[in-house]
């Protein structure tokens, strides 16, 4: 099978599937182009909840596949970009299920999605000094306010890999679990978001991710929402609530 992102919807739930195991699920020029429509398509699709992010077999995703920037380093970190700003504005809760390597562009999408979780002897890796690449700013902002300055200079001058033990104590991931554990828990976890507001996780997500001047257009679709009137109802009922709100 060529290099491409796979995709299926069950639940509520669209998984992504980084497909090239022949390369450690490295990303060519064509998966990074692939993936903004893609997200797109998911984010309109109003039976998706929530989105995960994970590679084939064992490993998530090597990076970039290198004989891409061969040729034009520049264009190839552009396609990259693209990918993971359209990853980060996926208007739904997004999941990196991460087992193996999770190096350069694989940590850049995992870095882009809202919560990571890790299988034990994962490895992370941002990896531009060791190409002599200037990591984009957007990026690095990005990876600053997962894991502070201090640890992203660390994993940023060095490029060295740091093991799910450190990834989960400096919060570049959320939940390390044993080995077999991953998938198990990753669909519990996706069965509580699917469960929950939509309103409530879509105006959280603008918010954590700074938006600072749209407090008035949340206010206004929880008022029309009947969101909140459901969840005092379902939770005096004991039952579980039925939220209607949609992106």
């Amino acid at each position: 099978m060529d290099p491409q992102l796979l995709h299926s919807t069950a639940d509520g739930v669209a998984t992504v599937v980084i497909h090239h195991p022949a390369k450690r699920n490295a990303m060519t020029a064509g998966m990074w182009r692939s993936l903004p429509p893609l997200l797109d398509r998911l984010a309109t699709d109003p039976s998706v909840r929530a989105l995960v992010l994970t590679g084939e077999g064992g490993t998530f995703c090597a990076g970039a596949d290198i004989s891409t920037l061969r040729q034009s380093p520049g264009e190839a970190q552009g396609l990259a970009l693209r990918a993971e700003d359209a990853l980060a504005a996926f208007p739904k809760p997004t999941l990196a299920a991460i087992r193996g390597h999770c190096v350069g562009g694989g940590s850049q999408l995992a870095a882009a999605c809202d919560l990571r979780f890790a299988e034990e002897g994962s490895l992370f890796g941002i990896t531009p000094a060791k190409l002599g690449l200037v990591y984009p700013s957007s990026s690095t902002r990005r990876l600053v306010s997962l894991v502070g300055p201090g640890t992203a200079k660390y994993l940023l001058f060095s490029g060295e890999l740091i093991d799910s033990e450190r990834a989960l104590r400096t919060g570049l991931v959320d939940e390390v679990l044993p080995g077999g554990g991953l998938a198990g828990r990753v669909a519990e976890f996706t069965r509580v978001l699917v469960s929950r507001s939509r309103l409530t996780q879509a105006a959280a997500k603008e918010f954590a991710d700074g938006r600072t001047d749209r407090d008035a257009h949340w206010a206004e679709q929880a008022r029309g929402s009947g969101d909140a009137a459901e969840g005092v109802a379902a939770f005096l009922e004991r039952r579980a609530p039925r939220f209607t709100w949609t992106v």
